[in-house]
């Protein structure tokens, strides 16, 4: 097997670990850019976070399926894209890759936590992160870029690790079921969602209905904007049988009411361990 592993050392080395480096391996780097205080360090394990690059397969159209592996320390957890009350999302750039055109993460459906009257999504243990690969001509893909996360127990540690890894065209590399056991546990899409917009006095009102059915006592619905400069309210929501409604508010930068592209949105679902997911929605 391939792989290039990266850990962290207490709270104030840089270390990095370069093994069986090769065509299919993976390079990482990872430090951290939060100083804590001395008494805090000891609770930091010198493992609470692996990462490694499996570098999966070519895809049919083209594309490159390969996947970021997160391995954590026992009690450690790290958070799901819009983690929710509390958390740090995670981050990318790849603007370092060569022959590099667009990259898709498929997320699979996060876990639920409560913790001190807080709750928040996320991945404990270990995460599998598909990412699909679009390179701008056939050929080699060499992706040079930086994931940003949050890795958390009772202290939370901000880290940024350096991802690199040349993938030959046509090349399959190990540990395939890994990655597709992770896209199998995506969320399940939804295809009809009905929605309105209305001004308020810093922005916009959003209430949406899906046809879902119910996920539990802690379902929480999720509703995402590509810009991330807006800033979106916690979503009500109270159910109808199998039509949940949401309500939320969508605050730009300006503070004042915009133009809203309702197919842009993401509104997701999820609860007991399953997610829905709606890319857009139409006018209610």
């Amino acid at each position: 097997m391939c792989t290039a592993s990266a850990y962290m050392k207490g709270m104030k080395q840089h270390l990095t670990s370069l093994r069986g480096i090769s065509a299919l391996c993976a390079t990482l780097a990872l430090s951290t850019w939060l100083a804590l205080p001395h008494a805090a360090q000891a609770d930091v394990p010198d493992d609470m976070a692996r990462l490694e690059i499996l570098p999966g397969w070519q895809m049919e159209n083209g594309h490159r399926m390969a996947a970021i592996r997160v391995q954590l320390a026992p009690g450690w957890h790290t958070y799901w894209r819009t983690p929710g009350e509390t958390g740090i999302p995670p981050q990318f750039d790849w603007s370092g890759s060569d022959n590099l055109a667009a990259v898709d993460i498929h997320w699979p459906v996060p876990a639920y936590f409560s913790e001190n009257g807080m709750w928040y999504l996320g991945y404990a243990k270990e995460v599998v992160l598909p990412v699909e690969l679009t390179p701008k001509a056939p050929g080699d893909i060499t992706l040079l870029g930086k994931m940003d996360m949050g890795v958390c127990n009772d202290i939370c540690v901000p880290m940024s690790a350096r991802l690199e890894a040349t993938l030959p065209a046509g090349a399959t590399g190990p540990q395939n079921d890994a990655i597709r056991s992770a896209l199998a546990n995506r969320p399940a899409r939804l295809t009809k969602a009905r929605c309105t917009a209305v001004p308020i006095s810093d922005g916009l009102r959003l209430t949406t209905d899906v046809q879902v059915p119910a996920l539990g006592p802690n379902e929480i619905a999720m509703v995402e904007h590509p810009d991330r400069s807006i800033w979106i309210s916690e979503a009500q929501t109270r159910r109808n049988g199998g039509t949940l409604h949401i309500e939320t508010d969508l605050v730009p930068a300006e503070a004042q009411p915009f133009m809203l592209d309702r197919s842009a949105l993401t509104i997701t679902v999820i609860g007991d361990g399953r997610a829905y997911e709606a890319q857009g929605c139409t006018g209610g």
